[in-house]
């Protein structure tokens, strides 16, 4: 690999992705690849935060049907992170690479309480850094989470892993037709509403500058080739297409 371009990272994951082909739970096979990929990247040098969400294991239509109240529905989801950040925790130390885990929810017989200082602290000293638990509060998305603490901890972009290859002008599963975009602009998100992150997430980047990477993580070596300054996926900066 040659030398990264990037500093330090925020890598945002989906709870689906951990749960591979079954939809629901965790796929041991699909967690141990994915901490091969983050653990690859830190090996080079640069500082990897991650942000999972919790959808492999409680969605809000699940909340719906059942009749829930929006924030304990909202908490159940904020739980469901960290039992992912357990296990990409478990995962990526098997690939002998130091990790931490965080929830903004205090649990401490499970996890790190999040503090920024010692955050930062992780990532300088080249460990993985999971961050959980969403920011804390109900009503916030974990997309919405991840944008805050790439802020937080200063990180150069904030990544987004999917499963196609970046953002189409529609649903590429459902219209071969659909075009993929290199490169947009926050606002053109924004307006044609694409569904890249929820409008909180996006406006926050585009407040604070921040850039957007969306790639596929199933492919092998993707995150890898992104970060070396490849044309993969699509890049969402403040200008204009």
């Amino acid at each position: 690999m040659s030398k990264p371009g990037y500093r330090r990272i925020l890598l945002k994951l989906s709870g689906e992705a951990l749960a591979g082909t079954g939809g629901q739970g965790i796929d041991a096979r699909v967690a141990a690849r994915m901490a091969g990929e983050i653990a690859a990247v830190a090996r080079e040098g640069i500082q990897v935060g991650l942000v999972i969400g919790g959808g492999n294991f409680f969605r809000g239509a699940v909340a719906s049907e059942l009749g829930m109240e929006r924030v304990p529905a909202d908490y159940m989801g904020m739980l469901a992170t960290v039992i992912n950040g357990l296990a990409m925790q478990q995962a990526i130390a098997a690939e002998q690479m130091p990790v931490r885990l965080m929830s903004a929810i205090e649990m401490p017989e499970v996890c790190e309480p999040f503090s920024l200082r010692r955050a930062l602290r992780h990532l300088e000293k080249g460990r993985v850094l999971i961050f959980s638990g969403g920011t804390g509060n109900p009503y916030f998305s974990t997309d919405t989470a991840a944008v805050l603490r790439a802020l937080e901890i200063e990180a150069d972009t904030i990544i987004k892993g999917t499963k196609v290859d970046g953002v189409f002008s529609a649903d590429p599963v459902v219209d071969s037709s659909a075009r993929l975009y290199r490169h947009l602009s926050y606002n053109e998100v924004l307006s044609r509403k694409l569904e890249v992150m929820d409008f909180t997430a996006v406006t926050l980047c585009m407040e604070n500058d921040l850039p957007l990477r969306v790639f596929n993580m199933n492919e092998s070596g993707n995150l890898q080739r992104l970060l070396q300054g490849e044309e993969i996926g699509t890049t969402i900066s403040g200008e204009e297409s």
